[in-house]
């Protein structure tokens, strides 16, 4: 490779690609019920992967008036602008996607510029810092358009770039493979929830007869009960400021999706402070802004601030899928509102089914296992990644390719 490795070149990012165009920057009038138009917000890009399961759904019109410019394709890679700066994706499927505000769309010239190569450079420190200086100097960080045209990447011919994103492309078919693995598990829990808690289609339900309520027909000795009956609801109180820190010291804070991994919790920053606590096992969730209602589950013990809420039950796996359950309800005793947002008192009302301790030991003992392996298979990932993105500078440094 060292002959090939002195022909490493710096020119902007836009010159070696086919076409790049901003999203459009209006909110889409989205639809209740799915559709096959999907639209992607900034919290769907995350790690060199779109998340096009977690979306919201259009009508075609819109998705037509809204893709009218570029209509995104798989190998496309998308950077977001804001809120957060920085993150990049790659489209990896043919799903009728578009892109909301604040994300912008890189479709690289295939005479010119590996798919795969862009991606990685784009998660690698050159351009990382780049972007984030362009994004500094703000309340809230962003890059400006005027700014995408004078990122610039260091690229070596396409066969060097084809090979070196080969070698990092292997650790994330690994990674989507486990991260398929998980999507399956959780589908399976999913589908026996909905078996036995919506279609009350339990173990024995032939014999148990319904009876009327206030969320309509149900099984016999089940209740309905309000949420926080059924689960410990704990709201979260920030600590003070001035006992923040980045060097480990204390417990570490969740206060939004700042902190939240794809499945899990993640430590960025610590208290000495704490207040609100939550621990291993249990589901935190946004409660305030347009992030209201995104969860993830808690690896640890952790400082819970005033933008997210902290939800453990005995019988967890239940507690789980029922919240993922109430959700579209939940959410919509937000809508019309400017600045969405749940309280204590809102949440802990909120009318939910108990079924019977019996059944729901019987699906804690069926769903927890799965929910242990999906924790394992998420650690795989992380190892992966971690690994991946130490390769990262070393691979697109033209001195360790020579």
């Amino acid at each position: 490779m060292k002959a090939e490795a002195a022909k490493w070149r710096r020119v902007p990012v836009v010159e070696l690609c086919e076409k790049h165009v901003d999203c459009v920057n209006r909110t889409a009038p989205v639809l209740s019920e799915p559709t096959p138009f999907k639209m992607i917000r900034t919290t769907n890009v995350r790690n060199g992967y779109i998340d096009t399961e977690n979306v919201r759904y259009v009508s075609e019109a819109t998705y037509k008036k809204w893709t009218r410019r570029l209509v995104p394709k798989r190998g496309d890679v998308i950077l977001t602008r804001e809120a957060p700066l920085g993150d990049v994706g790659k489209l990896r499927t043919d799903d009728h996607i578009f892109l909301g505000q604040r994300l912008y769309h890189f479709r690289p010239h295939p005479d010119k510029l590996d798919a795969d190569f862009l991606l990685y450079a784009l998660m690698a420190p050159d351009l990382q810092g780049q972007i984030k200086g362009f994004g500094s100097g703000s309340t809230v960080e962003h890059m400006r358009l005027g700014d995408i045209p004078n990122l610039e990447i260091n690229v070596p011919t396409l066969s060097v770039q084809r090979r070196i994103a080969g070698i990092l492309s292997a650790y994330d078919e690994l990674i989507e493979n486990s991260q398929r693995r998980i999507r399956l598990l959780e589908n399976m829990a999913r589908a026996l929830y909905r078996e036995w808690f919506v279609h009350f289609r339990f173990p024995g339900h032939e014999s148990v007869p319904r009876i009327p309520s206030a969320l309509g027909d149900i099984p016999q000795s089940w209740e309905v009960k309000k949420l926080g009956e059924v689960a410990s609801i704990t709201m979260g109180l920030s600590p003070k400021s001035d006992t923040y820190n980045e060097d480990g010291d204390g417990t570490p804070l969740v206060n939004g999706p700042v902190e939240f991994g794809e499945r899990f919790t993640k430590q960025v920053k610590w208290t000495t402070a704490p207040t609100k606590l939550c621990h291993e096992g249990d589901l935190v969730v946004c409660v305030r802004g347009s992030t209201t209602g995104k969860y993830v589950k808690s690896d640890g013990t952790y400082c819970l601030g005033r933008g997210v809420c902290g939800m453990s039950g005995k019988h967890q796996a239940y507690v789980d899928l029922l919240f993922i359950s109430e959700l579209p309800r939940l959410l919509g005793q937000t809508s019309g509102s400017t600045f969405p947002s749940w309280t204590g008192p809102q949440l802990q009302a909120h009318p939910v089914l108990s079924p019977p301790s019996k059944i729901l030991q019987r699906f804690e003992e069926i769903v927890k296992p799965m929910s242990a392996t999906i924790a394992t298979y998420e650690r795989r990932i992380e190892n992966l990644r971690r690994t991946r993105d130490l390769l990262l500078p070393r691979l697109l440094s033209r001195i360790e390719c020579s």
